[in-house]
């Protein structure tokens, strides 16, 4: 996960930069920069940036003269467009040196905007896709338009969600920072004659509580004096700086009522951070660094097991379809908890992958132990480092979801489905399966989803209004078929988990064979509805449903108008790729689930009788 820090102020820049990345560690990373604004005179960039720990960079710093700089910029990257090396560590600047930008996120049309810059006479230092950002920002700064306008403008011409801070020697002591949707935070931070920029509050809490949040399509300009904002057609925005307490709980939470709000908000970023610490764009490839050995042996499989419980149950159902696709291994999801007693057969070609956010989840762990026993190859997807069942498996494939607070799992759940796309491309690479051209479609397909989620997460005005007409339901069915079917399933268990509501979900097909007999007015059904989910199917079951007086709620593809006219209500995703759509289709059922609960007064981040991981049987 991408860090960001940017301050101007009277201090030397280079020790708070330094710490703030420190602060921002948890992230995870693989290189580490920054760039202060020359010496302190404001004249000249200086850069230092070096790949691995921040431990390496600050080694680097050590061994160069110090500098009374009071403005500059940090970053800590995760890679998509070229491999980690200190060449392609941020910052990055223009080829006059005229700009020098960081950036969290992924521009989507990025070969389309370096062949222009290229024809247009610009050098590229690097293989990164942020450079592009620092030549296009020159070439108006050249113009003689304020860096604030040159980021206002750039920033349209940019395809995917990103967060962007970007300094110039010809304004020095300042910096502008960009917003554009939902995939990269960026917090200001108030100080006494000092301000900051960061993607995190963590950066900024050592120094200040009073902090403003950029939203989607902001821009801010900060130096010592303060900051402005405006909105991305040039107009003022209305930007109100707030006092954030330090107590940790009310820190973590920011701007939103509830840890659940806070994470499902937070997942075009997560997934942005997880996809790029597994692919990279340019050359297209899966880097699955923490798999070890096992790596060498993913041409044996011949049967893929996925085990896990509840929402990483369900993350398995969508890696099982994902590996039989894309790997052509026959694949296999089972509960652990009736894995580990069922003496499973396990060949000597069995992988067996456990899916745990916590890593600790007891069943699951005794069901690896079992598939130890047996001799099988074991990869783990987990979210936190170091956790048991990374000790365990052969090989890991991280989620960097970051913290997760909510009880009820929401940037876990679509960063683990991200990790078994990643899983199913590399197994299928290895067997030959998947041809380069094929790997590089997926890659650029995972590449534009967390622009995708953003634009689902921009208004949730319609999940607040359906939240109002379903809140007293009793009892709720999810239907979904293909990649939709445990997409259904986690939605039927969020809206259980946290509203109290009795929610059951099934795969379609499965609906006359016994749920239709429960359909009735006070019945409400979700159907998940786009446009790769064997949608004439649930069509189908959609006229059945409503011949039978009960109500429906389509999830469906922008401009399907066909189910929208069918159902009573209907929940619009962008037209994605049909393996991303499970991840964009899950997000308004979080939504609708949270506002439920709210609604009915449940509290949101504990339920009753749950807990964030089960560690007992």
């Amino acid at each position: 996960m991408c860090g960001i820090v940017g301050y101007a102020g009277s201090r030397p820049a280079t020790p708070i930069l330094v710490r703030a990345l420190r602060d921002l560690e948890y992230r995870g990373y693989d290189s580490a920069g920054i760039a202060i604004l020359g010496s302190a005179d404001g004249e000249g960039v200086e850069i230092t940036k070096r790949v691995g720990k921040i431990a390496n960079l600050e080694s680097a710093l050590d061994a160069s003269p110090g500098s009374e700089a009071t403005t500059g910029i940090g970053h800590t990257r995760w890679a998509t467009h070229g491999r980690p090396s200190d060449l392609n560590a941020h910052p990055h600047t223009s080829c006059g040196g005229e700009v020098v930008v960081i950036h969290n996120g992924i521009v989507e049309n990025y070969a389309a905007l370096r062949s222009a810059l290229i024809a247009r006479g610009h050098a590229f230092a690097s293989e990164t896709d942020t450079e592009t950002i620092a030549h296009l920002l020159e070439e108006r700064t050249k113009s003689g338009l304020s860096l604030l306008e040159s980021l206002r403008l750039t920033i349209a011409e940019l395809e995917g969600s990103h967060a962007i801070v970007a300094m110039s020697p010809s304004e020095p002591g300042a910096i502008v920072a960009a917003r554009v949707g939902n995939a990269g935070g960026v917090v200001i931070g108030y100080g006494e004659g000092e301000m900051l920029v960061a993607s995190d509050l963590a950066a900024i809490l050592p120094h200040t509580q009073q902090v403003a949040f950029l939203a989607g399509l902001q821009l801010a300009r900060v130096d010592r004096s303060g900051a402005s904002f405006i909105n991305g057609d040039g107009s003022a925005a209305a930007v109100e700086p707030r006092r954030v307490p330090i107590d940790p709980v009310s820190a973590l939470k920011g701007q939103y009522e509830h840890f659940m709000l806070k994470e499902i908000m937070e997942q075009p970023e997560a997934l942005s951070d997880t996809i790029r610490s597994l692919v990279t764009l340019e050359p297209a490839g899966v880097h699955l660094d923490d798999l070890g050995p096992i790596s060498e042996r993913l041409s044996e499989v011949r049967r893929v097991i996925l085990i896990g419980m509840g929402t990483s149950l369900h993350a398995a159902m969508v890696g099982r379809a994902f590996i039989e696709r894309l790997a052509g291994v026959p694949a296999e999801t089972d509960n652990a908890s009736e894995f580990r007693y069922r003496d499973p057969v396990i060949g000597a070609g069995t992988l067996v992958v456990s899916v745990s956010q916590s890593g600790e989840t007891v069943d699951v762990l005794e069901a690896m132990a079992v598939a130890k026993a047996k001799g099988a190859m074991q990869v783990t997807i987990c979210n936190t480092e170091g956790a048991q069942t990374t000790r365990v498996a052969d090989g890991t494939v991280y989620t960097r979801a970051g913290l997760e607070r909510g009880v009820a799992s929401t940037k876990c759940f679509t960063t683990a489905m991200v990790a078994l796309y990643a899983l199913a491309l590399r197994l299928g690479e290895a067997n030959g399966h998947l041809g380069p051209g094929q790997l590089g479609d997926h890659i650029q397909d995972l590449a534009r989803l967390p622009d995708a989620a953003a634009r689902v997460l921009q208004d949730h005005a319609p999940y607040k209004t359906l939240a109002n007409h379903f809140y007293d339901a009793r009892h709720f069915l999810f239907l979904g078929r293909g990649l939709a079917f445990p997409v259904a399933m986690e939605g039927a268990l969020k809206l259980k988990e946290i509203s109290y509501i009795h929610a059951e979900g099934y795969a379609a097909g499965e609906m006359k064979h016994g749920p239709i007999a429960l359909i009735d007015r006070g019945f409400p059904t979700v159907a998940v509805a786009p446009a790769h989910a064997l949608r004439s199917k649930l069509i189908s079951n959609v006229e059945q449903i409503q011949a039978r007086g009960g109500e429906v709620l389509a999830i469906a593809s922008e401009g399907d108008q066909e189910v929208a006219a069918l159902a009573n209500h209907a929940v619009f995703i962008p037209a994605v790729s049909e393996f991303v759509e499970p991840f964009v289709a899950t997000l308004p059922l979080q939504c609708l689930s949270y506002y439920i609960a709210l609604r009915r007064g449940c509290d949101v981040d504990q339920p009753r009788n749950l807990a964030k991981t089960v560690t007992v049987e």
